[in-house]
């Protein structure tokens, strides 16, 4: 009975709905008539499409599984068959079959398709550019796509994933469709988007913690934080995705502790709705079950044939008795950089094993069996180099640590890394080892993949100050070829490829300045070991009678006319100044209070003629060579570098500026003096990245010297005897120690968060101490940029302080110390810019002499900064400092300063 009703009603619907489309196409001519009762068997002659416009005919026609050839019933299963094959797809708001012709037993069949609309476009309200972007991108509303219900549902539901993702746990999401006026079948879908107030995290409350406290496990939480004090610095927006991985923290919080069984059994999230406003906020609430607290117990190595078991287990630095750490045990065992694997990989057991197995768990107390395969040590077959367009072969092979037919290294592949990030062609961000094991015959080949980068700079640059103009060009060629200069089809432009340095640089400001200078460096002299050659050639000449402003403003004498007497650290004469007080023994004062009461010295104008014999002029030329090579002892990270340079000073009635060097009473000093001096630098030097660097560190400690010209001399130095100051400093001596150092810690899994600690000190001391060196000195304060160079002088930065303002003598300080610590953060690490931003805490002071030495006297600041690296311009930076401490001989020395940093690093 229940099934004769069931195919009563199923009838009945076939006749409603598809008899009348079948029956009431069916053309008069054709005499066709079809009585459902009675159905009639016709074959298809022919099929057409009708209605569509888009899609492909073929296909449809297809889809509807009809066929031309077939015999049909009409009305029938495959006529109703091939109506729901065609609404399935999702693509029809309207589907009718009808018969256009019959002939005979013949039959013409039309399939009338009416398709969905299409999307003429998508407007968005209630959402910021950027979000919408974010939305499109993700939602893949295509214009000129159908329009389906799935779509719009699917977008609903994305858009509010997406706000659901950020915070916005109440989006509510409206998508209205309305038809387009100038495009026939055609949508526009109206999206409305409510984001609400973002969720944020009222509290988290634990149930069933004893072991650990709240606080403890609520710390291992890192994004999902109440709305507490102490978070007072972290998040507290909810987001799904972080609770998700905060619930892995917390779990991994009672792993450290030695409750491995622990689980969280059930967590809720509910919404309340807090203060005044009632603003949603919502409680994270969780129940946990702690399980037992684990041990280790004994650990026993099996397989292990290399290093005994001893060895081993004191590697691994776990005790019976320990508490369980999962996470400790596998960082000991498979840490990249630490972990005990690398034992066997830098030993060529590169097809080495390790697998920890619980053997039992006896009450509380894990033993483990530590079982080994060591497999085969391997050997390498092939050292590939490839990326290498413009640097030639042999420069990145002779950097590399790993050769055909030694034992594979991972630590000789790290290093390998290093020394090729330190070349600075290549970038260091993607040189890639690949490194392909061949199993079958125990051998493994190393690629060295590497992408070249520009690092040839380029200075072209003018400016306008201090009453005159100022332009310089500098041409920096990092990766030079000597060798082929006469091959004209090397010349794209310059010969390249062979790593060698070519630097060309000149400045000019109209008659009152000029420098040029040229440097070569080959860092592998004859090309078999890294023995280091450079030269450099410079040659600079101020006339300070070119430059009126310089004479109408000296800031190191009092100001504007004021004279020697205007300046407070020179008091009322030589006597009592540094110089005459002591430094230069005895508290000799040859010329009284002269300097004291003499007044402003009227420079001379001189003329336009640069060889005036009334300008007061300044001639430095300078050579210098060395030679460098690596150590392999303590280490091969350490090397010694040796300089001998001699610089040629000739001043003409240069008076204020060397006035200790008058040898009469107009103030007025005329001759040449030399400085000859040779140059050792002991280094170390581990760091990985020479433009953004995440670990390592660098240490050098140096001693410049020239000989003791008045022990060899024999002639009398001391203030009474009648020798010039011409004739004393013909030849300067001094010896001048400077230590520098700084290391780099990574801070983050991901080494972007980096700490660099520095610290640098500087010695400058005598033979003589009536011969002292004008020279050489260090000026402190500042950025660190040294501008003309004029004194040979080292200018050391302190942030947060005026340029040379912590030096009290113009010819620099004798001594000093610098202490500095310093944040960093890439912002993008790509060839073509290296930018990274920092924040500093910097402490320093600069003295005269021991005797005034105080390490406990420092000048502090804080600040931040960033530093841009382009390849043709160099590195590039400015940082804001605030200098805490007063400087006594300068009113405006500390407070707020920016400082701009070209070509050189902190």
């Amino acid at each position: 009975m229940i099934r004769m009703r069931k195919l009563i009603i199923s009838l009945l619907f076939f006749i409603v709905v598809a008899a009348p489309a079948a029956v009431g196409q069916i053309t008069d001519d054709s005499s066709f008539s079809v009585y459902y009762a009675s159905p009639g068997k016709y074959t298809i002659a022919d099929i057409q499409i009708s209605g569509i416009k888009y899609l492909d005919k073929t296909v449809l026609i297809q889809l509807s599984g009809l066929t031309v050839g077939q015999t049909i019933e009409v009305p029938g299963e495959a006529v109703t068959n091939a109506i729901k094959k065609l609404w399935q797809q999702g693509l029809f708001s309207d589907v009718k079959i009808t018969a256009s012709k019959v002939v005979d037993d013949d039959i013409w069949l039309d399939i009338y398709l009416q398709e969905r609309p299409r999307l003429a476009d998508v407007n968005f309200f209630g959402v910021s550019k950027s979000e919408k972007d974010d939305i499109t991108e993700k939602v893949l509303l295509l214009k000129g796509s159908q329009v389906t219900d799935n779509q719009v549902n699917n977008a609903e539901r994305t858009i509010k994933n997406i706000f659901l993702a950020k915070g916005f746990l109440n989006t509510e999401v409206n998508i209205v469709q309305r038809d387009d006026t100038a495009q026939n079948n055609s949508i526009i879908l109206d999206i409305y988007v409510d984001k609400k107030e973002k969720v944020k995290v009222n509290d988290v409350l634990i149930h069933g913690n004893e072991a650990i406290p709240d606080v403890v496990l609520e710390r291992s939480m890192k994004k999902t934080n109440a709305r507490k004090l102490r978070n007072f610095f972290r998040t507290k927006k909810y987001l799904e995705e972080e609770y998700d991985k905060d619930k892995v923290n917390l779990v991994s919080k009672y792993n450290e502790k030695g409750y491995r069984d622990a689980i969280i059994e059930n967590d809720t999230v509910y919404q309340v709705e807090v203060g005044k406003k009632n603003k949603p906020r919502v409680n994270v609430e969780l129940w946990v079950d702690e399980g037992d607290k684990y041990y280790f117990g004994d650990i026993r190595w099996v397989g292990n044939t290399v290093y005994p078991s001893d060895y081993l287990s004191g590697y691994l630095g776990i005790e019976r008795g320990d508490i369980f750490n999962q996470s400790i045990l596998e960082k000991r065992l498979f840490d990249n950089d630490e972990g005990l694997n690398n034992l066997y990989l830098n030993k060529g057991y590169l097809f080495f094993d390790l697998q920890p197995i619980e053997v039992n768990v006896n009450n509380d107390t894990i033993n483990y069996e530590m079982r080994i395969r060591e497999g085969k040590q391997a050997t390498i077959d092939k050292v590939l180099i490839s990326g290498n367009t413009k640097t030639h072969e042999h420069v990145a092979r002779r950097e590399i640590r790993t050769y055909p037919g030694d034992l594979f290294s991972k630590e000789a592949i790290i290093r390998s890394v290093r020394e090729l990030a330190q070349l600075g062609h290549f970038d260091p961000e993607a040189i890639n080892p690949d490194v392909r094991p061949k199993p079958e015959d125990g051998t493994v080949d190393v690629e060295y993949q590497l992408q070249e980068k520009a690092n040839d700079q380029v200075e072209l640059s003018g400016g306008w100050g201090a009453g005159m103009f100022v332009g310089s060009v500098g041409l920096k060629f990092a990766n030079f070829s000597v060798r082929n200069i006469l091959n004209k089809e090397a010349w794209k432009p310059l010969p390249t490829g062979d790593g060698q340095t070519l630097s060309l640089r000149y400045q000019r400001s109209g008659s009152y300045y000029r420098t040029m200078s040229l440097s070569f460096i080959e860092p592998w002299l004859g090309g078999k070991k890294p023995n280091s050659f450079s030269l450099s050639l410079s040659h600079s000449r101020v006339n300070y009678s070119a430059n009126k402003y310089y004479q109408s403003y000296n800031p190191y004498y009092g100001g504007y006319g004021s004279g020697y007497g205007g300046y407070p650290y020179y008091g009322s004469g030589y006597g009592s100044s540094y110089y005459g007080g002591g430094y230069y023994g005895g508290g000799y004062n040859p010329y009284g209070s002269y300097y004291g009461a003499y007044p402003q010295y009227s420079y001379n104008y001189g003329s336009e003629d640069e060889n005036s014999e009334n300008d007061q002029i300044w001639e430095t030329t300078a050579l210098a060579m060395g030679y460098g090579y690596r150590l392999s002892f303590p280490d091969d990270y350490f090397t010694v570098y040796h300089e001998l340079s001699l610089e040629h000073y000739r001043l003409q009635n240069m008076g204020s500026t060397f006035y200790f060097l008058a040898d009469d009473e107009t103030g007025q000093v005329n001759g040449k003096f030399n400085n000859l001096s040779f140059k050792t630098v002991f280094g170390r030097n581990s760091i990985d990245n020479p433009l953004y660097s995440r670990r390592g560190s660098q240490f050098s400690l140096s001693l410049k010297a020239t000989p003791p010209f008045s022990l060899l001399s024999g002639k009398d130095y001391s203030p009474t005897s009648d020798m010039t100051n011409k004739e004393r400093y013909k030849w300067i001596e001094y010896h001048k120690w400077l230590f520098k150092g700084q290391v780099f810690s990574p801070l983050t899994k991901n080494t972007n968060l980096v700490l660099r600690t520095a610290v640098e000190m500087g010695f400058l001391g005598y033979y003589n101490s009536h011969v002292l060196s004008p020279f050489e000195g260090f000026m402190v304060g500042g950025s660190g940029m040294s501008g003309y160079n004029f004194y040979g002088t080292d200018y050391v930065a302190l942030r947060g302080y005026k340029d040379y303002s912590l030096s009290r003598e113009r010819s620099g300080s004798k001594m000093y110390n610098k202490f500095t610590m310093e944040l960093r953060y890439p912002v993008t690490l790509k060839p073509s810019a290296t930018i990274y931003a920092l924040t500093f805490l910097e402490a320093g002071n600069a003295d005269m002499s021991f005797q005034e030495y105080n390490p406990f006297k420092l000048y502090r600041s804080a600040g931040v900064g960033v530093r841009i690296f382009l390849p043709m311009f160099g590195l590039m930076g400015i940082d804001w400092g605030y200098g805490f401490d007063d400087v006594p001989w300068s009113s405006d020395a500390n407070g707020s300063q920016f400082h701009f940093v070209i070509g050189q690093q902190f």
